[in-house]
């Protein structure tokens, strides 16, 4: 039998297919390692969205390549956005490289692995854009903790945003049928799973491709008819999608969470307009009051991109003011990264690397102290909180997370007391920082 040692770099729907070649790989009768010295095949699943994903994704390639040279009979398998986007450079930079799967074909890596003892019959690189939708019964081998999971209802996407390769690697939008994906999440509900947190590139377009068509609420309210699940979480809502009745059904179900991850890019509208994005900064201030008032309690997780070309100060400053005014509960700040093959690359007044850095460590300062005062208002109150497990280096300390802190994206609640991880208990908040709570465990919760 061989071993797989897995890497796997980049977002969440990343890590499903992570999940999923594992599971296939296992079905043919691999086994699984933590340990790469011990592996027959190392495999790096590897991200490619922005400039830093590539590097940390070559630096991966790297450390498996050096590992391949200190063992015999290993082979090095590269896998996702990198190979899809780069396979013939990557084939030529790397001889190391044994095999190279893409979006599209990653769960054909059994046969592969097979064919590849034969050098005549090595795999090519995936050419063109293409994804993979796997139905519900293709076999997964989890990753992370057994009580939460992530579940991908789409893939692809159908936006032109001028700053984003994703749709010319992973191609256009599609949906899972809905039949499937209650199954799936059945099955994990079935093997533990409290916490189901929905993915896809853009989420809030599901079903509309579907026939008949349906839609992401539609899919929710069945969802939350599976008694095992107690949290559901939306992740990744495009903007333009967000439908009244989306709305509601947050409010209405309970086992959905009150947590919207709705990335804006930006609020001034010149660079809206320049990033091709559908909403000016008023328009996003309509939805944002409209969500609000739909869901009184909610979290609003955003992400902006400062830098994009043509950004001035003033536009700049149209997006603090803006930060400031909403005063968000979570915000991820990127510095625009110049991507070929997209349509911002040929734009002029790109913006020098130092100002793009000033801005988002300006931006990062006033959304800090933003948390920092959210997060003391919730001082003194009771909150339902999902125990993760033992705090790093804390030994009489458990780490969870609230409705409100998405795993691995938001901060965590440290809480004094005993409790079993994927235990959900009732917690005092004591303590404030900018991103992370501190509290008492008060009451276990069924």
């Amino acid at each position: 039998m061989e071993s797989v040692h897995l890497v796997s770099l980049g977002c969440p729907k990343n890590t499903a297919d992570s999940e999923l070649m594992l599971g296939a790989l296992v079905r043919a009768g691999f086994d699984v390692t933590l340990d790469p010295a011990q592996a027959q095949v190392l495999l790096v699943n590897t991200c490619a969205f922005i400039e830093p994903a590539k590097k940390e994704s070559i630096e991966a390639i790297l450390e498996a390549a050096e590992v391949k040279r200190g063992g015999h009979g290993k082979r090095l398998v590269v896998a996702g956005c990198l190979a899809q986007r780069y396979g013939t450079e990557l084939a030529q930079q790397f001889p190391e490289i044994d095999i190279m799967v893409g979006t599209g074909n990653f769960l054909d890596l059994p046969e592969l692995l097979r064919r590849s003892e034969q050098p005549e019959l090595r795999a090519i690189p995936y050419p063109g854009a293409a994804h993979l939708l796997p139905a519900a019964d293709a076999p997964r081998v989890r990753l992370g903790q057994w009580f939460s999971a992530y579940l991908k209802v789409s893939e692809g996407c159908d936006h032109r945003c001028a700053f984003c390769i994703i749709p010319k690697i992973r191609g256009r939008h599609q949906s899972r049928p809905p039949e499937d994906l209650v199954e799936e999440a059945s099955q994990l509900a079935a093997g533990g799973v409290r916490e189901l947190n929905l993915i896809a590139q853009d989420l809030t377009a599901y079903g509309r491709d579907l026939s008949p068509r349906t839609s992401l609420a539609a899919l929710l309210k069945r969802l939350a008819r599976i008694e095992q699940i107690r949290w559901i979480r939306l992740l990744y809502c495009y903007p333009n999608f967000v439908t009244d009745e989306l709305l509601a059904t947050i409010a209405g179900e309970e086992r959905v969470v009150k947590y919207i991850d709705m990335p804006l890019q930006h609020a001034d509208d010149g660079v809206l307009r320049a990033m091709r994005r559908e909403r000016s900064g008023d328009g996003l201030r309509r939805l944002l009051d409209r969500v609000r008032k739909a869901i009184p309690d909610v979290v609003l997780r955003t992400s902006f991109i400062v830098g994009f070309p043509g950004e001035s100060e003033a536009a700049f400053a149209n997006l603090m003011g803006f930060v400031r005014e909403q005063q968000f509960d979570r915000v991820g700040v990127f510095t625009y990264s110049r991507e070929e093959n997209t349509a911002a690359w040929a734009l002029p007044d790109q913006v020098p690397e130092r100002v793009k850095r000033r801005r988002r460590a300006e931006l990062m300062q006033a959304q800090a102290e933003i948390s920092l005062n959210r997060n003391r208002g919730l001082v003194g109150r009771e909150l339902e909180v999902m125990v993760e497990g033992s705090a790093p280096g804390r030994a009489t300390r458990m780490r969870g997370r609230t409705a409100g802190q998405a795993p691995e994206i938001d901060g965590v609640v440290l809480l004094g007391g005993e409790a079993a991880p994927g235990d959900f208990v009732r917690a005092r908040v004591e303590r404030a920082a900018a991103y992370d709570l501190h509290g008492r465990i008060t009451a276990a919760l069924a």
